[in-house]
């Protein structure tokens, strides 16, 4: 693996991805943060030596160089995940190449279903701490010593600082931001009643399909890390309706404003 990222950062080097200090992954429906961003450089994810293609059709497959509030930036415009065949180390390599690119704070976002009945779909969630559903770890594998602490503590994998700054600019804005666990399964399908009743007796607040793998890495990678869900559906197993990955994807966008003002203003405290 060590010799893969050596090429693929070798590439992007040279494509002008130059020093950046903060890597951002956008989640489903949730991509026009990049409207904000002064871009420099994009490349095509199929483009990228030894880099995974996206496959799912909302996520558009690039990885962007540039400039937001004055920092220097890589965004992930679409993330991988398990459903698409995809193993743990290929989810997270993208998140291995932009440490070795030079950020040292990793934003992620996500779309997810509320758990706590307390939330509502278009609200925001900071992620306070998650449970790992996945089967399995992205550090599981020969050689992980290599690239970092294989004992990886976990007991505090969301930075503190950057949760409480958050927490300052959504009051600022008066934006409703929830806090809570995310609970990360594997997908693609939706749960059952007995599965959403299963989440909420273990302690998730929210469910979804991606970030705790991105998590894992960057605490690996001694990143500090922050994560914000955008609530997309309600998921109360005794009134469970029916939903489609459309509904999903229109409640990310509507909710979007809110998780761009949150990312901006962040970026200025940095």
């Amino acid at each position: 693996m060590i010799k893969y990222i050596e090429e693929t950062v070798n590439y992007l080097v040279d494509k002008g991805f130059d020093s950046p200090e903060i890597g951002i992954i956008l989640g489903t429906g949730l991509g026009q943060l990049i409207n904000e961003v002064n871009i420099i450089k994009e490349v095509s994810y199929n483009h990228i030596p030894n880099f995974p293609t996206a496959t799912v059709e909302f996520h558009k497959g690039k990885l962007i160089y540039g400039e937001l509030e004055g920092k220097k930036v890589i965004v992930m415009q679409g993330r991988f995940h398990l459903y698409e065949g995809y193993t743990l180390q290929d989810v997270t390599y993208p998140v291995r190449v932009m440490e070795k690119l030079g950020i040292e704070t990793l934003l992620v976002s996500n779309a997810a279903g509320a758990i706590n009945l307390n939330f509502k779909k278009g609200e925001l969630m900071l992620i306070d701490d998650h449970i790992n559903l996945q089967g399995g770890s992205p550090l599981a594998f020969k050689g992980v010593e290599l690239l970092g602490e294989r004992f990886t503590d976990m007991s505090a994998p969301y930075d503190a600082k950057l949760n409480s700054k958050f927490e300052t600019i959504a009051q600022a804005n008066q934006i409703k931001l929830h806090k809570g666990v995310y609970a990360s399964v594997v997908g693609p399908q939706l749960e059952t009643k007995a599965e959403y009743r299963m989440l909420k007796i273990i302690g998730a607040d929210a469910v979804g399909m991606s970030t705790v793998p991105e998590i894992i890495v960057a605490n690996h990678l001694n990143l500090k890390v922050a994560a914000v869900s955008v609530l997309t559906d309600e998921c109360d197993p005794d009134n469970l309706e029916s939903i489609n990955i459309e509904d999903i994807i229109e409640n990310a966008v509507k909710a979007e404003p809110h998780m761009i003002v949150l990312f901006k203003e962040l970026f200025k405290t940095i």
